[in-house]
């Protein structure tokens, strides 16, 4: 079988446009692959451990779909280049993830059996995704299509070899696998139990809380009960998952409902679209803003509706959501609160606490917009890093080792600290791209791709950088949400 990384005369290239796999992106049952591929990787003890530490999936899961599903295109481009720039950033990435789970087992994010298995379980569930679709792959396609996933891991890794070599053996692989190294891992649980019951809203519905948490009440529980339905049934049977009375019937239905889409014309769903339109901040200068905001529109006054219909939307004589106005009241003052700021910024991976892994999210989500390569991108994570330990220093009052919401509020103003406005001018000099000393509008778009548009409110439409670190810093310690940076790294 080969592993090159382009076909013969006879056959498409392994990547690109032509590839199996390319197909796949705008086809909306790889949506329903893709999450049932995500609980069997959380599903092995390394990867639940290392998402659990280090994952932003719960508390931004969104921002974690962009940020998968572009890295995903870029590692099937057709140009070798790219390819190797994004397979070199993720390893960078994953270099700074290891650690020990809650057993006191070791997992590194580099370990090559572990990255293996990710990939077999994005090829898995692509066949699987086919053949509860109706349209089993036959023999020649599915060798086609292990061909590019290994070709995938071998850029990754340099080679392919943790990956049996024939499909015949890989089954048995996979097979060995679910037997023998799967758990009910926390992290698998959490994406089956919480995930889909507290999504939080994309930006593009979050005018909308009522209409959204209607929506997400039906659908959440549908969507988990159809994920377990579909994993290996000896996993099923090990981890104790339920199965519940007419869910495989279900999840053949959704499958196959999925999978008429294709009868569509061509291009008429475009993934990255989809994703991007609903990532859209109501400020953004990308043109779709102009769409997302009539939605947004819409939405509110289906949203009204639904309050209006329920016993909560009537007059009951006394405000019936005194917290949301509060929130509100807050929001258009132009500050959130200590908890809320704690919960929606800091907190970045959703664990409640305040330690190393939340600052590295944030460092990771600025590298992955600024596009940083090396040394550029290890001078931002050191500086997060120190700021990291001046929190520490400052925060940790029972010596725990991280921060909790409570020791966060009682000592605000340590998080301005020297450290902070090393970050911030770490960040203006990656976005200062021609080291002019200012930034101007193409730059400062730059670093915020399409997520905000603001005017640039100095002379001669350029942002210096004391003017730049004052709002980063502001942000960051006295809790603004009227800056750019919300978007960034507060949305969801």
């Amino acid at each position: 079988m080969t592993t090159g990384t382009t076909g013969t005369a006879d056959e498409p290239p392994l990547f690109g446009t032509e590839s199996r796999f390319h197909a796949f992106f705008d086809d909306p049952r790889w949506a329903l692959a893709m999450i049932r591929a995500t609980v069997l990787e959380a599903a092995h003890p390394q990867i639940g451990a290392a998402l659990a530490d280090n994952s932003t999936f719960v508390a931004h899961p969104w921002r974690r779909l962009r940020n998968t599903f572009l890295s995903m295109r870029r590692m099937f481009d057709a140009d070798p280049a790219v390819r190797e720039r994004e397979a070199a950033r993720l390893n960078r990435l994953h270099a700074r993830m290891s650690g020990t789970d809650s057993r006191g087992r070791a997992y590194d994010a580099l370990d090559r059996p572990t990255r293996a298995w990710v990939v077999a379980t994005l090829f898995e569930s692509a066949v699987t995704m086919y053949r509860l679709s109706g349209q089993p792959l036959d023999q020649d396609t599915m060798e086609r299509m292990y061909a590019e996933y290994r070709t995938f891991l071998a850029a990754l890794d340099g080679d392919a070899r943790e990956l049996p070599e024939d499909l015949h053996d890989f089954w048995r692989y996979f097979d060995g696998v679910v037997e023998d190294e799967l758990e009910n891992t926390e992290a698998a649980r959490v994406i089956l139990y919480r995930l889909f019951d507290h999504l939080p809203a994309p930006a593009l519905l979050d005018g909308a809380p009522t209409l959204w948490a209607a929506g997400r009440a039906v659908v959440g529980p549908l969507l988990g009960a159809i994920t377990v339905a579909s994993l290996p049934e000896p996993y099923r049977r090990r981890a104790g998952l339920p199965e519940m009375p007419g869910v495989p019937t279900l999840m053949q239905g959704a499958y196959l409902a999925a999978g008429l889409t294709r009868f569509l014309p061509e291009g008429w769903i475009n993934a990255e679209t989809v994703i991007e339109t609903l990532s859209l901040s109501p400020d953004s200068d990308d043109p779709r803003a102009r769409t997302a905001a009539a939605l947004r529109a819409r939405v509110k006054r289906a949203s009204a509706l639904v309050r209006l219909l329920t016993p909560l939307g009537g007059d009951t004589g006394s405000d019936p959501f005194p917290a949301a106005r509060a929130a509100s009241a807050a929001t258009e003052e132009g500050r959130r609160s200590a908890e809320e700021f704690f919960r929606q910024v800091l907190d970045q991976t959703g664990d409640g606490h305040l330690d190393w892994p939340d600052l590295a999210a944030m460092a990771r989500e600025l590298a992955t917009r600024l596009d940083l390569d090396e040394p550029e991108e290890t001078r931002l994570y050191d500086a997060f890093a120190a700021w990291w330990r001046e929190l520490q220093a400052a925060l940790d009052t029972d010596g725990d080792g991280r921060v909790s919401a409570a020791e966060y509020a009682a000592a605000v103003p340590s998080l301005a600290g020297p450290a902070l406005i090393r970050v911030a001018e770490v960040l203006f000099d990656a976005t200062d791209k021609d080291g002019s000393g200012t930034i101007d509008a193409d730059e400062y778009r730059a670093l915020f791709r399409t997520a905000f548009h603001r005017d640039l409110a100095t002379t001669g439409a350029t942002y210096g950088r004391s003017a730049f670190v004052g709002d980063f810093v502001s942000f960051m310690s006295g809790r603004r949400t009227n800056t750019p940076y919300d978007p960034l790294l507060a949305d969801a």
